[in-house]
């Protein structure tokens, strides 16, 4: 090992549970649901009132960009529903605070590159590991390549999927800090260690809920592809019916996740 490998500052993980600033829980009128879904999409989200009855019980503070936390009653159940934002650090702290006002079982809904060849737009992806190309993650565990998530909470992702034949597939995806650095060849290099997606966020998420004890699993779906030798775009961020579906796939699995 080099010495600039062992001087990074990421290779420093300090265990000690108490940091000087501890997470807070966002203002709300009602208490945090025990259950949350993570939602990615802002258009559903603008939504939710006619779609799901939603209403709104708080918000983060505005200088994490005031995003809105709604209720929804799903099979019965309360379950809180907000966007936590893009990119590791930012979905970090939104969980942080989420867990801080209550929540403890969490899934995630969001979209990722397609880094397989012939992934189909809209095609479910439930992630059982991720690589760590991001720094949040190395500040809730100790330094390793991969992160991976726990088999209880896919296995409940998957059972849904299963009983509503939706097809979908399970693996390994690459969360990085950086998708204008997506170059040729760390793309190749990501796809022959095994993984099928990259996006932003997966890693941070497994790690700090296995440090604060709570669970959390996510579905993803293949957007844009960047599997070639060009960019493909396809017009993924309009993939509304495949992005609502989505939402109600996270709301069914987030009741079957043990508290």
């Amino acid at each position: 090992m080099s010495d600039l490998d062992t001087d990074l500052p990421l290779t420093e993980f300090d265990p000690d549970r108490e940091a000087l600033i501890a997470p807070r829980p966002p203002a709300l009128r009602e208490p945090m649901p025990a259950r949350v879904v993570m939602c990615f999409f802002p258009e559903v989200l603008a939504g939710l009132t006619a779609s799901h009855a939603a209403r709104r019980i708080g918000a983060f503070p505005r200088d994490l960009g005031g995003h809105e936390i709604h209720l929804v009653e799903a099979g019965g159940e309360p379950v809180a529903v907000f966007h936590p934002g893009v990119g590791a650090p930012l979905a970090a702290h939104h969980l942080e605070q989420a867990i801080a006002a209550g929540g403890r079982a969490f899934v995630a809904c969001g979209g990722a590159g397609a880094l397989r060849a012939g992934m189909a737009l809209g095609h479910v992806v439930v992630p059982d590991a991720a690589v760590r190309d991001e720094g949040t993650s190395y500040h809730y565990a100790p330094p390793a390549r991969v992160v991976r998530a726990d088999p209880a909470t896919v296995a409940a992702c998957v059972d849904v999927l299963a009983e509503r034949a939706v097809p979908y597939t399970i693996g390994m995806t690459w969360t990085t800090d950086a998708p204008l650095r997506e170059t040729p060849a760390r793309i190749r290099a990501r796809r022959d260690e095994g993984c099928i997606t990259v996006e932003m966020e997966t890693a941070a998420f497994l790690t700090v809920a296995a440090f604060r004890g709570v669970r959390l699993t996510q579905y993803l779906y293949a957007g844009d592809d960047v599997s070639g030798s060009t960019w493909s775009h396809r017009n993924w961020t309009s993939s509304s019916g495949v992005r609502a579906g989505l939402l109600d796939l996270a709301l069914a699995a987030v009741r079957r996740l043990p508290l």
